[in-house]
């Protein structure tokens, strides 16, 4: 069974808002991507991929992602969109699914706690 990383799902605590530009660069953060020099197959599936490939090829994008020093962006990116498909900051569309369930229950549960005060 494919244990998803804890770490990667737990960026649904950062408030949603546009990671502002790095300062550290002069071009857009996809330009330092780690991706950019790797196959993109590896991270968007083929039509009717068998389930034991597809996990496998998540693991190493994931991989990838883990050593791109723009990934926190790129997953916001993502998430912002929303991109429905492949892999964007270490998250799989289904995982990203999942984290931005929990954003929109905990804007939920903000507006709730901020009209009761």
């Amino acid at each position: 069974m494919l244990q998803l990383p804890h770490q990667s799902l737990q960026v649904a605590a950062v408030p949603h808002q546009r990671i502002p530009a790095r300062e550290d660069q002069a071009g857009p953060w996809h330009a330092e991507a780690v991706c950019r020099r790797d196959e993109a197959g590896l991270f968007f599936a083929p039509s009717k991929e068998p389930t034991a490939e597809r996990l496998s090829r998540e693991e190493a994008a994931k991989r990838v992602c883990a050593r791109c020093p723009v990934m926190v962006e790129c997953r916001e990116h993502a998430l912002l969109q929303p991109e429905p498909y492949g892999v964007w900051g270490g998250l799989t569309a289904a995982e990203r699914r999942v984290v931005l369930a929990r954003r929109r229950r905990r804007d939920v549960e903000v507006k709730k706690s901020a009209s009761a005060a």
